[in-house]
Parts: structure tokens; sequence; C-alpha cells
């Protein structure tokens, strides 16, 4: 039995590469630079190519999920989420989909495994790099976890309404018919 090959291996290594590159610039940079200007301005840079690429591109293409908040008039936070139909979703590579949603889950503990090696050497002001890091990947959490839930919730008001209309048209016609 053949493996399943990534069906976006484009999407896949640049999901991937942002993240890399912006915890490995950070990193290195830690060791080898002196410069916390330099380190702060690439790796932010980097990690907010990382979180457009997941929200914009990524989500879409690999798990087929968009979302977005805004803020009404009346100065309230609306989340808004939009997800392909039930039978395209279905069709969606599962190692594409694994992919992505390790990636999503696993780079904010190594953030966080960061953050804890900057308290340990007393490099507070690196706290403000992974706190970005955080703040992105928390909400690329946020929001894709919740376009899932409402995907899900949406699919099950579809089969529910669809059953109900059938339901509805064959006692009808079996009414109908009867009279």
């Amino acid at each position: 039995m053949a493996e399943e090959q990534y069906a976006h291996p484009g999407v896949c290594l640049f999901t991937v590469l942002f993240k890399f590159t912006a915890l490995a610039f950070y990193i290195l940079c830690s060791i080898f630079v002196q410069s916390f200007v330099i380190q702060f301005v690439v790796t932010v840079f980097l990690i907010a190519l990382d979180f457009w690429t997941v929200k914009n591109v990524s989500g879409r293409i690999l798990v087929g999920l968009r979302w977005w908040n805004e803020v009404d008039e009346q100065g309230q936070s609306v989340w808004h989420f939009e997800s392909l139909d039930q039978q395209t979703l279905e069709t969606l590579n599962k190692k594409d989909s694994w992919l992505f949603w390790w990636t999503l889950y696993l780079t904010p503990v190594v953030w966080v495994a960061l953050g804890i090696v900057a308290i340990i050497k007393f490099n507070f002001d690196y706290l403000l790099v992974v706190s970005i890091a955080l703040v992105l990947s928390a909400a690329n959490i946020v929001g894709f976890t919740k376009c899932r839930k409402d995907a899900k919730k949406q699919i099950q008001q579809f089969a529910t309404s669809s059953l109900a209309s059938s339901m509805g048209s064959r006692i009808q016609s079996a009414f109908l018919s009867s009279v």
C-alpha cells in the first residue's frame, strides 16, 4: 500500500518554513548576535509572515477553513468563519490536515519553552518577542478552533434540516396519496 503524499507540498513547506525560520533565527541570534534590535525586528517579521500565511493561505488550502475578526460599529468584536462544504472537506488530504493542526498547536509550546529559558537566563527583554509569538499563535489557534467547531455545527444543522425536509416531504406525499 502506497503512503499518502502531501496534496499541497508548497503550502505545507511554507507552513513549516516560517515557523522554523522564526524559531531558528530567535535561537541562533540569541547565541551568536548581541543586537537585540536586529533579533527583535527580524524575528517579529518572520512571526508575522507565519501568522499571515497560516491564517490566509494554509488554513484555506490545507483544512478548508478561514476566519477573521472585526470590530462592529458598537465596538463589539465579531468573529466570522468560513468553511468548505462537507463533501469538499471530506476530500481534503489527511496528511496536509495533520501537518496543519500539529504545527498550529506545537509551535506555541516551543515558544513557551523559549520564554522559560529567557526567564531563567534573566533575559526579560526577550520575553517581548516570545509574547508576540504567543499572541499571534493563540489568535490562529482560537480562530481555527472556533472555525472548525462552527463548520461542524453547520454540518449538523444541514443534516438535521435535510432529514426534517425529507421526512416532511415523505409525510406530505403519503398523506396526499391516501386522500
